[in-house]
């Protein structure tokens, strides 16, 4: 097995894993992303078996720089980790990614790991991590926030309440950063849709960790808000915003 370390020097020849086509609007959008969050630390490895094949990937960054509503300074943070196929989990594969982001958080003397996951969509499921070390240490809806610490002095992370949020959103809003390059689509996916109904549905782009801290939604970098409410928490299909359109019109 080969652990890739993608740069913004290389990112086109090895790609962001999750999307591989370059041509793609969403990978031009990560990679200006991505550009900026690497020079700030944040890490992105690729594993890769004998043939070259793709196994799985993990994004991290300090937990301060993080793109998601954590309190967690002096820790390392994973964004997302992702073992693609169903035939190569259970192989050991997820802890050798995890071992990357150990032992960068290590090397920087950081307190621990922590990361956020979830049964819901876009986000990792609990087990794996459970598995190699962590437990939960704070719950928020269907988020959970798990940490794995060698410093037994440090302070537990916590999740910040992102519901406080959500009541200054009125009217129809999508919130969104190009930390996940499907974003880019969906955005514009949802924009359209939403002008064939009529509907005024205002675009707002995070453009710092510090924004996505304090984004109306657990996942942080995507969410959408109809009158302070919170709509959905990840990135949907355009069919599946019509359906959202019809049962909100046809309630109010």
């Amino acid at each position: 097995m080969e652990i890739i370390n993608v740069t913004p020097q290389n990112a086109k020849e090895e790609t962001f894993f999750c999307i591989k086509d370059i041509k793609k609007s969403g990978f031009e959008s990560k990679q200006k992303w991505f550009e900026k969050r690497y020079n700030e630390g944040l890490q992105l490895k690729i594993l890769k078996d004998n043939d070259q094949k793709m196994i799985g990937f993990i994004e991290f960054t300090e937990a301060s720089k993080a793109w998601r509503p954590v309190n967690a300074d002096g820790y390392m943070f994973i964004h997302c980790m992702v073992v693609q196929s169903k035939k190569d989990r259970n192989k050991g594969y997820g802890a050798l990614l995890i071992n990357e982001a150990e032992k960068e958080a290590k090397k920087n003397k950081m307190s621990g790991l922590c990361v956020m996951t979830s049964k819901g969509s876009w986000i990792a499921n609990k087990t794996i991590f459970e598995k190699h070390g962590f437990s939960e240490v704070d719950r928020r809806g269907r988020f959970e926030l798990l940490s794995k610490k060698w410093d037994d002095k440090a302070v537990d992370p916590t999740l910040i309440d992102w519901t406080l949020k959500q009541k200054n959103y009125n009217g129809w809003h999508l919130v969104y950063a190009d930390q996940c390059p499907w974003h880019d689509k969906s955005a514009f996916d949802l924009l359209n849709t939403a002008m064939d109904y009529g509907i005024d549905l205002k675009l707002t782009k995070l453009e710092s960790a510090e924004q996505a801290k304090n984004a109306p939604s657990g996942y942080g970098v995507f969410s959408i808000l109809h009158n302070g409410k919170l709509i959905e928490d990840h990135y949907i299909s355009a069919t599946r915003f019509k359906n959202i359109l019809k049962k909100e019109i046809h309630s109010s």
